[in-house]
């Protein structure tokens, strides 16, 4: 008998040195517990070849792929035939959805020739958990999570996209919008009630879009709105008219019903701009302008808008260099006791000196400095005028009255500034000599102000004292849960208080609240001798402070030698009943 060849004992035996059939069985296995997915078919679209893997993803049993279909079953077929047909190789996302599971898998396919047949081979791997990162990397970068709206980089990629377009481009619209008051409304709410109001206004605004049109959230409370394409700009102001009547309505948030306007500007395509920037920027101006006339409706952007644009911008930049050059000074503005004629106070008016020293009103830059983040070091430098100048105040005032500094309510909310100032105060030797002077809107953030902050001013003896009141948030309701020294009546309310019957009502009920709380009552704006009688005659009221007492004085005019608490008792005593105020002394010129 002729024995084995070697070559016939490898062969039986396999490469490993085990028998054929053993080689093969552990190859099988390994082939169906590989974490991939992996498939062969054939030019007829038979699966030769298929693992646990892959029947798990294509939803069949491993073993008996022709006897359980399945869709994902008959689209890998279709694909394998096309992609033999083609003689190609590809690589796709196939989508898995199981009841409540859905799975992402990777798959590539290529073609190969052995033992001269067309094969596809096809291998899968899930990539659930890298696609789910990926698309929460992509909607962090590119959608605001709260209302989950694109925010700015997409919008501004669009309409870029837009004027790039080859082809004739029609006419679109950018709307800029903006919550009205939307501080006041987080400030009382709370930050949860002022999210949730943001979630309900973005889906108002997002009712009946086009899938043409996109809205952004592009910061806080600020919304971009793209319509396109627009037939003429009737057909946008029609659109915006009725976005601002559905928001009108109420809206009831966590028990509380909560009424939030918006102001809309609006800027056309091509005729107000042929860039992303310049639109956005002059829908943005037109906004302004609707916040500067009342808020809460709409304007389409003008030539106009562009000229106020470029002097404010000059007025911004000449107020940041008045405040590095402190081309600021300070008038000081008596408050008297109508029935003694004492000097009870002083409240110290900044005043700007432009660059041809020319006095400027405050009207011009105050509320500027607030809204450009300025008016903290404004602030201060009148702190520090008052205090280089304490001397002269003194001697012309006296050493007993005290001195008032307004602070805006931007300011009161702010726990970091009033800190910072309240040791300014401190630093000064003298802090109870000052009295805080906040409009009565500030005490709205009652967790910030009252809670926080007024304790620091009290520890150092310093009065809070509620200016304007009665034109604020708050008014009367208000006054039970604020705690101040002094309640000045805004001006408005004095202003021809004789001839005014339901004035002097409103002015009784104060003095009543008031006087039951402790606090001392301020009259504001007083220019004639028959609004002083009239506050002598039929009210308690023992203190007021405007033009008909004295002008706000510069501290170069003061002449120490003859102190205003003497002129002042001499000018109110030798005064005519039918004297009142010079024809220029309006409240606004004056006041703060």
């Amino acid at each position: 008998m002729q024995s084995r060849s070697q070559y016939d004992l490898y062969a039986a035996e396999g490469a490993s040195g085990l028998p054929v059939d053993s080689e093969l069985a552990i190859l099988r296995d390994i082939f169906r517990m590989l974490p991939a997915g992996v498939t062969v078919q054939d030019e007829h679209g038979r699966f030769l070849l298929m693992n646990d893997a892959a029947a798990l993803q294509l939803g069949i049993a491993a073993d008996g792929p022709a006897a359980m279909p399945s869709k994902e079953l008959d689209h890998r077929r279709e694909t394998g035939l096309e992609l033999l047909g083609a003689g190609r190789a590809a690589v796709a996302e196939e989508f898995v959805t199981r009841g409540e599971v859905k799975q992402i898998f990777l798959t590539a396919h290529r073609p190969v020739r052995i033992a001269d047949r067309n094969l596809l081979l096809s291998s899968s791997t899930e990539i659930s958990e890298q696609k789910a990162l990926e698309d929460h990397l992509f909607r962090t970068a590119y959608y605001d999570e709260l209302t989950g709206l694109p925010m700015r980089r997409v919008i501004e990629h669009r309409v870029t996209n837009l004027l790039q377009r080859d082809e004739p481009l029609g006419r679109f619209a950018l709307a800029f919008l903006d919550i009205d008051n939307f501080k006041h409304i987080n400030d009382y709410y709370g930050h949860a009630i002022g999210d949730a109001l943001l979630v309900e206004v973005a889906k108002r605004l997002g009712m009946n879009l086009r899938e043409s049109d996109m809205l952004s959230r592009i910061s806080g409370d600020e919304f971009l709105l793209l319509l396109n394409p627009i037939q003429s700009e009737h057909e946008v102001a029609e659109y915006i008219h009725f976005t601002l009547e559905r928001l009108k309505a109420p809206f009831f948030i966590d028990g509380s019903e909560i009424f939030a306007s918006t102001s809309i500007g609006v800027s056309v395509y091509p005729d107000h701009g042929r860039s992303y920037q310049a639109l956005r920027q002059n829908a943005d101006i037109a906004m302004y302008r609707v916040k500067n006339n009342g808020k809460g409706s709409a304007a389409f952007f003008d030539a106009g808008m562009e000229r106020e644009a470029l002097a404010r911008m000059k007025i911004e930049q000449s107020l940041r260099l008045a405040i590095l050059e402190k081309r600021f000074c300070c008038a000081f503005q008596a408050k008297v006791d109508i029935r003694t004629q004492d000097i009870k106070g002083i409240e110290a008016l900044v005043r700007l000196r432009d660059d041809e020293g020319v006095i400027q009103a405050p009207g011009t830059f105050i509320n500027l400095a607030v809204e450009l983040g300025l008016i903290d070091e404004l602030t201060h430098l009148v702190l520090a005028e008052i205090v280089k100048s304490i001397d002269l105040i003194n001697e012309t005032f006296g050493h007993g009255t005290t001195i008032s500094i307004n602070v805006a309510a931007k300011q009161a909310g702010n726990p970091e500034f009033m800190r910072s100032f309240a040791e300014a105060l401190e630093a000064t030797g003298f802090p109870s000599r000052f009295m805080i002077e906040v409009t009565e809107d500030a005490f709205v953030a009652k967790t910030h102000f009252q809670d926080q902050i007024l304790p620091i001013f009290r520890r150092l003896g310093v009065g809070i004292s509620i200016d304007d009141f009665g034109i604020g948030y708050s008014s009367l309701s208000a006054l039970a849960d604020i705690t101040a020294d002094e309640i000045k009546i805004d001006r408005s309310f004095i202003t021809d208080i004789h001839k005014r019957p339901r004035s002097q009502g409103i002015l009784r009920a104060i003095e009543s609240l008031s006087e039951a709380l402790g606090m001392t009552v301020i009259a504001e704006g007083l220019e004639s001798f028959e609004e002083l009688a009239y506050l002598q005659a039929a009210t308690k009221i023992r203190y007021a402070q405007g033009f008909y007492f004295s002008r706000p004085i510069f501290l170069e005019e003061l002449k120490p030698s003859i102190p205003l608490a003497r002129d002042t008792r001499a000018n109110l005593a030798s005064r005519p009943p039918q004297l009142s105020r010079p024809a220029y002394a309006r409240g606004d010129v004056y006041r703060r």
